[in-house]
């Protein structure tokens, strides 16, 4: 998986996708865009190799994308990260928003959830030809089907 290249151990750009969960397509990106520095590469080959200090921020790049994070946020978070100084308040505010973003979608989640739930105990008095507790829960889907707007 990774090969020294004098003192620094490198990865390519299969082994990096492999670790941080990030595809080669979302890496060449990120290296496009900024996201990450320019990424060496290897003389004899030209293929990309990451030393040890990309491969800890792409990890954390990775993770911070596996919570749906976007990128401008994940580009604050490593220009905060790189800034020195005292920058543990904006880390928090980011953290704290992106807190809320997620909450947001837990509950738009659960609003999905029981819709679903209520269509399937719809059709499951239909399949049994249950007339009156096809009536009851009508309304709720209804009212179920307003929070998904």
């Amino acid at each position: 998986m990774t090969t020294t290249d004098g003192d620094t151990a490198s990865v390519s750009i299969q082994d990096m996708s492999k670790i941080s969960g990030l595809s080669e397509a979302t890496l060449r990106y990120y290296e496009k865009i900024g996201l990450i520095g320019p990424v060496p590469r290897d003389e004899s080959s030209g293929h990309r190799r990451y030393g040890g200090h990309a491969v800890e921020r792409i990890e954390a790049l990775g993770c911070l994308r596996a919570t749906g994070m976007s990128v401008q946020d994940m580009r604050d978070y490593l220009c905060f990260l790189d800034g020195g100084g005292d920058n543990a308040t904006r880390m928090r505010e980011l953290f704290e928003r992106n807190v809320s973003r997620i909450q947001e979608e837990i509950e738009r989640m659960h609003v999905r959830r029981r819709y679903l739930e209520l269509k399937a105990q719809l059709w499951s008095a239909r399949e049994r030809g249950d007339a009156e507790g096809e009536n009851r829960i009508v309304p709720e889907v209804a009212r179920a089907r307003e929070g998904l707007r």
